[in-house]
């Protein structure tokens, strides 16, 4: 059976910081509409391998895509080429890597930060380029997708965490500040995505540590949140998908064929 999804892909939220100061996500849990699930992501923790990763379901080792200097279309088959071939509507606003992986590459400002076409995997888009870009205006972005074209697959990448980790560390008040604002911003659109059916997953690539980076081994920079809600996800189960499984598990809220990865038994409804 086919839904419509949102992706939310927080850029740099640790699960720790998602757990303490994410207080509307974590009301939903605690009033049994949503399910927080703890995810460790794939290796090297950066963000140009694990937006492949998560969108694909192959680790970055096996993609190529290992850097976020390496700068080409992806080789794989993402939610958006899968759902697009199968009929479907998809949509981002999202940061300029994803328009060069699965899109456009290199990335043009003039030419594709807005873009309508049904012939490519992203058909309607608004990227951004600029890290600090304001999380309230990509939200806006995004809603005008979602209210203009009714995507079935929406892609929604926020910035400002990863950003206010980059200055400042992912233990600084900064940091932890920014975070609250997105979960406020959430909450003023989160009772609507979820009133009108949509299945929604709210989710990061990577944390961030102390020196400010991210990259390597350490629990700040590789354990995630995934907070799920709607009516397809069994808020009753109790094990984690592996990062690898996102892609899968987009595809079969959507009802489309064609990804290989497995997803947990019992995690949907």
């Amino acid at each position: 059976m086919a839904d419509t999804l949102i992706l939310v892909l927080i850029d740099g939220l640790g699960l720790q910081s998602a757990c303490e100061a994410m207080g509307y996500m974590n009301a939903l849990c605690e009033a049994r509409l949503a399910r927080l699930h703890p995810v460790r992501s794939e290796l090297p923790s950066l963000s140009r391998p694990l937006y492949e990763c998560i969108l694909t379901g192959v680790q970055p080792v096996h993609s190529g895509i290992v850097d976020n200097a390496v700068v080409r279309l992806s080789t794989q088959q993402s939610v958006f080429h899968l759902a697009a071939n199968a009929g479907l509507r998809t949509a981002a606003a999202a940061y300029y890597f994803i328009s060069e992986l699965y899109n456009e590459s290199p990335y043009n400002a003039v030419r594709h930060r807005f873009q309508d076409d049904a012939g490519k995997p992203i058909q309607h888009s608004c990227f951004y380029d600029n890290d600090s870009y304001p999380d309230d205006h990509l939200l806006l972005d995004a809603e005008y997708l979602r209210r203009r074209h009714d995507p079935h697959f929406l892609l929604i990448h926020p910035m400002n965490v990863d950003d206010a980790g980059h200055r400042e560390g992912g233990h600084s008040p900064h940091y932890r500040n920014t975070v609250r604002r997105l979960d406020s911003l959430l909450s003023l659109y989160m009772p609507a995505w979820l009133e009108q059916g949509y299945q929604v997953m709210v989710t990061s690539d990577h944390g961030v540590n102390g020196d400010c980076t991210h990259g390597g081994t350490l629990p700040q920079e590789r354990d995630v949140p995934l907070f799920v809600a709607g009516d397809r996800f069994n808020l009753d189960c109790m094990e984690s998908p592996d990062q690898t499984m996102l892609c899968g598990l987009a595809c079969d809220i959507l009802g489309i064929e064609g990804h290989g990865k497995p997803t947990l038994p019992g995690f949907l409804r």
